[in-house]
């Protein structure tokens, strides 16, 4: 790929061929419309038109997949050709501008009148071009430093109930987690700054438990303070969490946008934990929306420290097998000279007997592995829901089936008993 050019690949359906659908995508996302005008001359775009670099046609189908008014008008019945599209876009066209990134590789190719489906698949940056956007400040390394884990998994949890708590309330539920011992707690996403727990309120009192733990133990809670709004509301929101000593704060992209996540990343050195919920909305039509590759791609550039991917053998909807994708990408630089990884919160339905199947298909233990319920509602208690789930990552690093090793096991065994059945 050239220096000055950044690559999108698009899984594409239509009745027409791919190649003049194709051309339509890279003349609309770049200097055309659906005529040429005057001024669109040929030096014009020589530099600034978007170019079809490859098509590879796929299988036909006998219905199309979405509805599309003007394919309709114009009586087209099929056969509905799907096809990868892979095109080129000059650098010179977006500069350092990510909403207009966004906007380029995606836009009002979702509403494009050739076209019954249409899927972004993937993005690729040159390392020049990676340069001039945000970078993560702590990472897989930075989240680990600063939770003292130096190796196996962090093992965290969510505030439950999700709402509903006063601020003493919190922290009360935040001490009793700290001495089970988890190493990362985060807020419900929809759990912001409510009239019942203001984070005013709630941040004060969860870090003065934080910092008593520490004071006692030496271990530093990394706490993801959930301080999605208004950007000018995030930023004191995380220069309240600064100056309580906390070291996270979490914000719902989707709802916050590219503008508001760079403006907080460049506001702010904490580590900032993104969470995707709403990524259904762009993802689970096979036909319409974004891969987590290109929507991880765009979220990175924001300079995000932490991804979530859901979890495998969980609550929702996504197969493990795209849970499985998801870490890999967040694991994967975006280019060449850069450790830009982030690091996966594999979370929903999460407890100790998903662990071996996490284990299996990830092999590493750099994530945060968000258990609710399986660490809240063990009937041992928090501290023998997190100890269940540290012995099933022993007992897989040491290749040993969980119901062997919950035999020495009893919290194991505890969590096999309730929430197996």
């Amino acid at each position: 790929m050239q220096a000055d050019r950044f690559e999108a690949t698009y899984l594409i359906e239509t009745p027409l061929a791919p190649e003049k659908v194709a051309e339509v995508m890279a003349g609309e996302q770049s200097c055309g419309t659906f005529t040429r005008v005057e001024g669109e001359t040929d030096e014009l775009r020589l530099r600034a038109r978007a170019t079809v670099e490859q098509i590879d046609e796929l299988e036909s189908v006998n219905a199309p997949s979405l509805p599309n008014a003007l394919l309709e008008r114009k009586g087209h019945t099929g056969p509905w050709r799907r096809a990868r599209v892979r095109i080129s876009f000059p650098v010179a066209n977006v500069g350092a501008n990510l909403p207009t990134l966004a906007a380029t590789v995606s836009g009002n190719l979702y509403d494009l009148g050739e076209a019954s489906g249409l899927r972004l698949e993937s993005l690729k940056l040159s390392a020049g071009y990676r340069a001039f956007f945000d970078m993560p400040h702590a990472g897989i390394s930075g989240t680990r430093k600063a939770t003292g884990v130096a190796s196996g998994p962090l093992v965290g949890t969510i505030i439950k109930p999700n709402v509903g708590f006063s601020a003493a309330q919190t922290a009360e539920l935040v001490a009793r987690l700290c001495a089970a011992g988890v190493d990362f707690i985060k807020d419900d996403e929809v759990c912001a700054n409510p009239a019942h727990a203001p984070l005013a309120e709630r941040v004060p009192a969860v870090m003065a438990v934080v910092r008593d733990h520490q004071q006692r133990t030496g271990k530093h809670m990394m706490v993801a303070f959930n301080i999605t709004d208004e950007t000018d509301a995030m930023k004191r929101h995380a220069d309240l969490v600064e100056h309580e000593g906390g070291s996270c704060v979490m914000a719902s992209l989707n709802w916050c946008g590219y503008s508001g996540m760079q403006t907080l990343r460049r506001h702010t050195g904490l580590a900032l934990h993104g969470h995707r919920n709403g990524y259904g909305a762009l993802s689970r039509h096979p036909l319409l929306g974004m891969s987590f590759q290109a929507y991880q791609t765009l979220w990175r550039l924001a300079g995000v420290d932490h991804m979530h991917v859901h979890g495998l053998q969980g609550k929702f909807s996504q197969a493990d097998e795209e849970v499985i994708t998801s870490a890999r990408d967040c694991y994967t630089p975006l280019t060449a000279g850069f450790d830009d990884r982030v690091m996966p919160a594999f979370s929903s339905g999460q407890w100790a007997g998903t662990v071996p199947a996490t284990w299996a298909a990830i092999q590493s233990d750099d994530l945060l592995f968000m258990s609710g319920g399986g660490i809240l509602a063990h009937p041992g208690g928090p501290a023998a829901g997190v100890a269940s789930i540290r012995q099933a990552w022993e007992a897989v690093r040491a290749g040993v089936a969980l119901a062997e090793h919950a035999r020495n096991a009893p919290e194991l065994a505890a969590a096999l008993a309730f929430f197996g059945k």
